[in-house]
């Protein structure tokens, strides 16, 4: 399976989402600042996960997400997880 996920930061007001196949592992990649995108942005809770048996369109709903649009319906879809 492949995962579009959503990450929060516990410390700053910051959405970040990705695609892995292997969802446990990149969390803790990313809790670890073993991502240099994510790490000042440390710690995070994952607040949103889709899973995909195609690995193209988890990837196509990733970039879907960072697009203006994307965020904008994140955002109304997690709005109680987002407070």
């Amino acid at each position: 399976m492949y995962y579009v996920y959503v990450l929060k930061s516990k410390k700053k007001d910051w959405l970040y989402v990705g695609f892995s196949d292997n969802l446990k592992r990149r969390f803790k990649e990313h809790q670890n600042g073993l991502s240099v995108a994510t790490r000042p942005y440390r710690p995070f809770e994952l607040v949103f996960y889709e899973a995909y048996k195609s690995k193209r369109d988890a990837q196509k709903r990733e970039i879907y997400f960072k697009t203006t649009k994307g965020k904008r319906a994140l955002k109304l879809m997690l709005q109680e997880s987002l407070l």
